[in-house]
């Protein structure tokens, strides 16, 4: 059988395997993986951000408080899931990676607010503003965690 139809089964590869290898690698990998995450906890924190400010809290407090919502749900899904193999054991070493993941979260909180609340002093609308702040956040924050909190793991 010749056309296209042969092309499909015999002379084509997957999608994921005609790739270059980088592209591969971020969207198979560990990114891909860390991405799938942080889709999760930025559902808390966005959500949490929009009830907030339905129920008339000021933007900035509402960007901290649902970041700090997608910040646990992050921890949980990434330290449990997603680097499962590189979480430190219980004791000294596993509180220092703690710390160095709440210090991510908390340089990535004042990322936030300091973009919601000057574009909110500004007269922006907030939620374009969580936008560029969630871009921020995401990529100064995961390279944070990837270098420093959960060293053992490769992009790829």
């Amino acid at each position: 059988m010749t056309g296209f139809s042969s092309g499909l089964t015999t002379g084509m590869r997957p999608l994921h395997e005609a790739m270059p290898g980088f592209v591969r690698s971020l969207m198979t990998g560990t990114f891909a993986r860390y991405f799938s995450s942080s889709v999760v906890a930025l559902g808390a924190d966005a959500g949490s951000f929009l009830i907030l400010l339905q129920l008339g809290v000021a933007p900035a407090p509402a960007a901290a408080s649902g970041f700090m919502v997608g910040v646990a749900v992050q921890w949980l899904v990434t330290s449990r899931i997603m680097f499962a193999d590189c979480v430190a054991t219980r004791g000294p070493a596993r509180r220092r990676q703690q710390a160095m993941f709440a210090a991510s979260a908390l340089f990535g909180l004042v990322l936030t607010t300091t973009i919601v609340g000057g574009a909110a002093a500004l007269a922006f609308n907030p939620r374009l503003a969580k936008l560029v702040a969630v871009a921020v956040s995401f990529v100064t924050t995961s390279a944070w965690r990837h270098l420093l909190v959960f060293g053992k793991a490769r992009l790829g």
